[in-house]
């Protein structure tokens, strides 16, 4: 008979290594083994943030924490009450792992290499014995006889199983034939593309803006957790359309209804939009009239009234059928309300999306009804437990996918600890 392992953990990934160490350090006795596809460990902690690795977000409100998560934000909250960013930060401080915040409230590794956090992990699992095996392909996983026996270069038997794979797939379809369900995964965190001459020659200018998504009626779609006002965020116009923080969220938050519409769909734009106030196109349309009376004589080109960019300025006076070079006293009626519109409610239309290059997250995974969310356990097996990416929770970016890795790592080398 083969040997049996305590645990198996499939994905030696963020969450797979986490749990694997917070295993070993309560009980260094179990015997850990880590199932590993690829050819080395934490392949996305490498990458992440641009190679820097965004641990997690510095946010301290958890009821704010949790509104950077589309799908899982309701299950997050309890989750985070057991193990919060504020525990994460500890953790890795208390494994010589020093942290910095920076500005916006994302937490690195102050060495600003992800290498930190692969090293750290890498010496815990060797300090502990967790055996990790690379280039192990699964086959099929099942459960028999109290046992999981799980078939890949070679067959493996393990009294728990852990399945931390992120989207995977392959592995999904073995958890639906285990009696799971999978909720279809889509892209989520992607750029917006579009072919509008607009952004011809902007490409690199950034801005606060307030967006929306529009119905083909024109009406704006609603989106839960996003203000019916719009999501207020930096937008970057790049060479191919639309990216930035608020994109990236948007797209994130709308990544079901985009995909049903097949990423064709209009993107509303308020230019004017800053944190302490939204100019309505009527507000816009008072300032205009006024500029009017104010500045006669100047050129529309060299003067704005709202401190954009030159060269965005100019693209919207145009693309609101006025000629930069006109004077602001023979702006009339009709071009004044054009020109209102365009700065505060500019709509474009997005033929597809585009790749965001440093994430790669997916909306879908195992239905979260089928969770034990205490432990993560599932519902249809006691000693199966799923943690991270493979359900059906995805972030923004800002170091919250991390934090989920983290938090249902840790409860769920709770869970297997206290059986």
């Amino acid at each position: 008979m083969k040997d049996i392992t305590d645990i198996i953990i499939i994905g030696a990934g963020a969450c797979g290594l986490f749990t694997a160490i917070n295993i070993a350090e309560r009980h260094p006795d179990k015997r850990i083994l880590i199932l590993e596809k690829s050819k080395e460990a934490l392949g996305k902690v490498r990458i992440s943030g641009g190679g820097r690795c965004n641990l997690t977000n510095a946010e301290p409100n958890p009821r704010e924490f949790v509104k950077n998560y589309p799908r899982g934000h309701r299950e997050l909250l309890g989750v985070f009450s057991r193990f919060s960013n504020k525990d994460t930060i500890e953790w890795f401080e208390s494994h010589k792992v020093p942290l910095k915040q920076e500005a916006d409230g994302r937490i690195f590794p102050q060495s600003n290499s992800s290498q930190t956090v692969i090293d750290c992990f890498l010496s815990l699992a060797k300090k502990y014995g967790i055996e990790i095996l690379y280039r192990q392909n699964i086959q099929s996983f099942s459960y028999e006889q109290d046992l999981w026996m799980v078939q890949a270069v070679d067959t493996f038997l393990g009294r728990h199983l852990v399945i931390a794979t992120g989207s995977n797939p392959k592995i999904w379809q073995q958890l639906a034939i285990l009696g799971h369900t999978i909720v279809p995964p889509v892209p989520s965190l992607f750029t917006f593309a579009t072919k509008d001459s607009f952004i011809e020659e902007l490409a690199g200018v950034s801005k606060q803006v307030s967006i929306k998504l529009l119905e083909s009626q024109g009406t704006p779609l609603k989106v839960p957790l996003i203000d019916k006002q719009g999501l207020l965020g930096a937008l970057l116009i790049t060479h191919w359309g639309f990216s930035g923080p608020a994109v990236l969220k948007l797209s994130a938050f709308t990544a079901r209804i985009l995909a049903e519409l097949e990423y064709k769909f209009a993107l509303q734009i308020n230019w004017l939009a800053e944190a302490d106030e939204q100019l309505t196109t009527q507000d816009t349309l008072t300032i205009l009239q006024e500029e009017k009376q104010k500045h006669p004589r100047k050129e529309l080109q060299n003067h704005c009234p709202f401190g954009l960019a030159k060269k965005l300025w100019i693209k919207l006076v145009e693309r609101a059928g006025v000629l930069p070079h006109q004077l602001w006293a023979a702006l009339n009626k009709g071009q004044l309300h054009a020109l209102a519109k365009e700065l505060t409610a500019s709509t474009f239309s997005i033929e597809d999306k585009a790749p965001f290059k440093e994430e790669f997250v997916t909306a879908g995974g195992v239905s979260l009804k089928e969770i034990d969310f205490k432990s993560f356990r599932s519902k249809r097996y006691s000693t199966l437990y799923i943690g991270g990416e493979a359900l059906d929770i995805d972030a923004v970016t800002g170091g919250y996918n991390f934090q989920n890795a983290w938090s249902s790592g840790y409860l769920i080398a709770e869970g297997v600890i206290s059986e």
